[in-house]
């Protein structure tokens, strides 16, 4: 087996952000998918938007399951931690590992089959306890390690590259996110980087259950006439309800505004996702209007993406917990182990 290796030099006049690092430090190794996928369009907005928000890489953990999109996290944040567990179960696995240390930014990276299958009660059970995450599925409606089956994902209708049609109903994971109480829930499109980007950057900034579904084309098995997860396919169908950009309280980054109204919603944590708005009716702080949008556009046979929903204040699980502030994996044992009188404390409140 050859191995090719990236060089570890880079060139002079790369330009660095605010904490020093290129963009070329938050890359990982050489991607083995295939050449077009849109998995690696996703592994690069995630690797734009970690440089932009001058995230110190140490301090992301990225988790995934199985599967092409599940392989992605070897391919951007070489240095983050990382761990690949098994088929369906990253989001109990994230959530443990979020309990025992608070101070690190949670990245689950998943695939339509990893999450809407075998996974799908992980996922439930991690979105409406609020885990504090950004959990990216990477949807491209089919079984790509397998040669292309239909996924749960996969709409009613649509027709796989041998001219099957698929007779089951879809799982929409945007409507279910939303109606588990995901605090940020967005729709974004592999092929639409300018879009991508912020989405993930507000994914990242925001306190609490964050979660982007991103329609992402497989160029082996469902690229084609027929599929209604192509690039030709979601690039004419795709109704964009705002284009946005997340303004860390720091420094200001300048953007480019179209015209129109924006309107600033201010994250728990201090950080400002500013939303310009192509629809002057639309309000990506109501969630029932969002859920409707997306059914109604769906009938239509429209893919709406952009920031749906967002709850400003919103709460994580180790809010509702009551947790301290300290990390659990930081706790001495003095903490941990207080001794016999408090547990008889703690014994006698429960009579």
């Amino acid at each position: 087996m050859t191995y090719i290796a990236k060089p570890k030099l880079h060139h002079p006049t790369l330009a660095c952000n605010a904490i020093g690092f290129t963009r070329r430090d938050y890359e990982g190794k050489i991607s083995t998918l295939c050449a077009g996928c849109g998995h690696d369009s996703i592994s690069a907005a995630i690797i734009q938007a970690c440089w932009e928000l001058d995230i110190q890489p140490h301090r992301v953990a990225k988790l995934s399951g199985i599967g092409c999109s599940s392989k992605t996290p070897d391919y951007f944040l070489g240095q983050s931690h990382g761990f690949n567990t098994v088929h369906g179960r990253m989001p109990s696995v994230l959530t443990g590992a979020n309990l025992a240390n608070r101070s690190l930014i949670y990245l689950g990276v998943s695939g339509d089959g990893d999450s809407a299958s075998i996974g799908i009660g992980q996922f439930v059970h991690a979105i409406r306890r609020g885990v504090d995450m950004a959990y990216i599925v990477e949807n491209n409606g089919v079984y790509g390690l397998t040669k292309g089956q239909f996924s749960a994902t996969a709409d009613q209708g649509s027709v796989s590259k041998r001219g099957v049609a698929n007779s089951d109903s879809a799982l929409d994971m945007v409507t279910m996110a939303l109606q588990l109480g995901a605090s940020y829930v967005a729709r974004g499109f592999s092929g639409d980087k300018r879009q991508l980007v912020p989405l993930i950057k507000g994914a990242l900034s925001h306190r609490g259950a964050a979660f982007i579904d991103i329609v992402s084309p497989c160029v082996a098995f469902n690229n084609h006439a027929g599929s209604t997860r192509s690039y030709d396919y979601v690039r004419a169908h795709n109704q964009a309800v705002n284009r946005l950009d997340v303004i860390p309280p720091r420094a200001e980054i300048v953007v480019d505004y179209g015209p129109g109204e924006s309107i600033d919603v201010t994250g728990h944590d201090g950080a400002v996702l500013r939303l310009h708005k192509l629809d002057e009716a639309w309000d990506p702080r109501d969630r029932i209007a969002a859920l409707n949008l997306v059914q109604q556009r769906h009938a239509r046979g429209e893919i709406v993406t952009g920031l749906l929903y967002v709850d400003p204040e919103a709460r994580d699980l180790h809010a509702h917990l009551g947790t301290v502030a300290v990390p659990l994996n930081a706790l001495g044992s003095d903490v941990l182990s207080p001794g016999a009188s408090t547990l008889e404390r703690i014994n006698a409140s429960l009579r």
